[in-house]
Formats: C-alpha cells, structure tokens, sequence
C-alpha cells in the first residue's frame, strides 16, 4: 500500500450524485489512509463537500455543465500540474470530464468508458450494468482495481457531518415539538413531483398533532411551497424556505428534522446522509438505481402499468404513479413509527 496516494476527484453535477459519491471518498480513505482527496466540481457543491470529512479540498469548476471549453479546462489542467495528484478519478461519463486530468498530466486516470475516452484514461474500465446495478456501486468501484469491476463492491453509505444553524433562518419550535421537513421539488422534472395538495394533507394532519413543518426547495420551488402552505390551517406552524437557504443552511436545517418526507431528489439524498428518518417518494423513477443509502429511510412506490418511465413530465397526462399515493397513507406511516 502506498503511503501517499493524492486522488483528484472530478465530481458530479447532481447533488444526489454528489452525496452518493461519499462512498467512494470513504473507500479511497480506507484504501490509502495517508492519502488526500481533492474534488474538483462546481462551486454549488462546496457546501456539501465541506460536511464530508474525507475531503480535502474543494476546486470550484469554473466551465458550467454542458460547456465544451476547451480553452478553460486546458488552463485549469495546467494549473493543477503542481499538486502532482498520482491519481485522477473521472466521474462524469462525458469526454470533456476527462480533458482535465489529462491537460494535469496525472498519471493514473481512472472512469468508466464513454464517448469513446481511450487516451485521456489510461486506466479504463468497462461497465457491466448487471454486476452493478447501482450508481454508488459504480461509483465505488472506481476505488479498486480494474481486475475487480465485475465484482459489485462493498460500501459504506454516505455519513454527512452537519454544522450548527446559526443563520437568521434558524426557526425555533417548542422543546417537545417535533418537526417535519417536507423537500416537494425535484430538478429532474414534475413527474418526479407529489402534488402540493398531497404535501399540505400530510402538512396540515401533522400540524394537527403539534408538529412544526418546514418546506425546504430551491427558488423553483417557492410557488409549490406556497401551495403547500396555503393548504395548512395552523399559519404558525409552518414556514415556507424554498429558495430563501443556501444549500448549506438547507443541509444544517435538515439535520434538526425528526422526520422528512421528499421526492426522489437531492434533498432526499442530503437526508439519508444525514441518517434522518426519512420516507421518499418515488413515481416515474426507480429506487433499484438510486435509493436513498440509509437504514431510517422507507421507499413508497405503487404499482402502476406505465411506471417507471423515467420521463420529466408524465407522457400519458395522469401522473397516476404519484396521484395515487394518499397523504393518508404517510402520514399513518409517520404516526405509527
């Protein structure tokens, strides 16, 4: 075993992806113990990198997704010759995603093959999607040697280390009051989404038993807040966050939660990692491929001829795979745990 192994990271853009790759960080850690990891991802990700104690440093990327820049990435390889990583791990399957370690000369660049990247990985790896059926078991296996991709891997779920709430933001509830956080966006598209209305059932039955409730989202998500809301009698027990947190204060705020309920999102993800009970709603996509990674969560999904489809808005107009999941049925879930 190597006494120093320096790992370059070149992260996802989905914060969902991002939380499962903690799994990879802590295999590289127990792999190389004396070895540091870096993560080069957009600057959004700093937040959630820097509550991951396998990490080292967080390199903000400059060129967006979707972004050829070729000029840039160039500049930021160059850039990074110094730090003499003796290894780079490519996530992203693009073949822009692995110019970067390529322009830093890192000696080792490993990921898995696409978009043809022979050359600019000179430790490729193909994958086999039935020995690996799960994205944090690809992910993870990045970690070992070639000889073993076939094998699915043994992993540790992803542990995020929250920070106290310090912000304005920092509601207060009562000391015996247990609070709901609800996560009703998601950026992959509406289908993704559990109506508003069924959010402010399930809002409105847990404000009746004395719990405070917290909608956290994006800004995209501020008008779905709303509906949610204006669905629940009791006003003072419930504030509406989409879009007034940065991912940090949302992180920290989640960790204070005794119960979240959210679709298959980012924030689902943030949720497990933080080990809060958690009940995640699934429709148009599947847990078989991303689940939350943690013991305190349940997965609700029903039975629906056309699901799952995988598309961002329902293509038969219904949306039934998320319709048909009755507040009644979360929150009997909730009160009877």
């Amino acid at each position: 075993m190597a006494a120093k192994h320096d790992i370059l990271i070149i992260g996802p853009s989905w914060v969902g992806d991002m939380v499962m790759a903690q799994s990879l960080f802590a295999a590289l850690k127990q792999r190389y113990p004396e070895g540091n990891i870096d993560v080069l991802a957009p600057e959004w990700t700093r937040p959630l990198l820097a509550r991951m104690p396998e990490i080292r440093e967080a390199i903000s990327m400059p060129v967006t997704h979707g972004v050829f820049g070729w000029k840039q990435r160039r500049q930021i390889g160059l850039g990074l010759r110094y730090k003499k990583y003796d290894q780079s791990i490519v996530l992203p399957n693009s073949w822009k995603s692995a110019l970067i370690p390529w322009f830093a000369q890192i000696p080792t660049r490993t990921g898995w093959l696409g978009e043809m990247r022979y050359g600019l990985l000179n430790d490729p790896r193909k994958l086999n999607k039935q020995a690996l059926p799960l994205m944090v078991q690809r992910f993870v296996s990045l970690a070992h040697p070639a000889s073993q991709a076939h094998i699915a891997p043994e992993y540790s779920p992803p542990k995020m280390i929250a920070e106290a709430v310090t912000s304005e933001l920092a509601t207060v509830n009562s000391p015996n009051q247990k609070r709901l956080v609800l996560c009703p966006g998601a950026e992959f598209g509406p289908a993704k989404q559990w109506p508003a209305t069924h959010y402010a059932e399930l809002g409105e039955q847990l404000s009746q038993q004395g719990w405070q409730v917290l909608i956290m989202g994006s800004k995209a998500d501020a008008a779905v807040g709303e509906q949610i809301v204006a669905g629940i009698n009791d006003k003072q027990n419930v504030v509406n966050l989409c879009g007034k947190t940065q991912l940090g204060e949302a992180i920290d705020l989640i960790a204070t939660a005794d119960q979240v309920v959210s679709n298959d999102s980012g924030l689902m993800h943030i949720a497990a990692a933080l080990n809060k009970p958690l009940i995640a709603i699934y429709g148009p996509t599947s847990p078989a491929f991303t689940p939350p990674l943690s013991d305190n969560a349940q997965l609700v999904q029903i039975p629906i001829e056309c699901s799952p489809c995988f598309q961002r808005t329902c293509p038969l107009g219904h949306h039934k795979c998320m319709q048909d999941i009755s507040s009644v049925t979360i929150t009997e879930m909730i009160l009877t745990n």
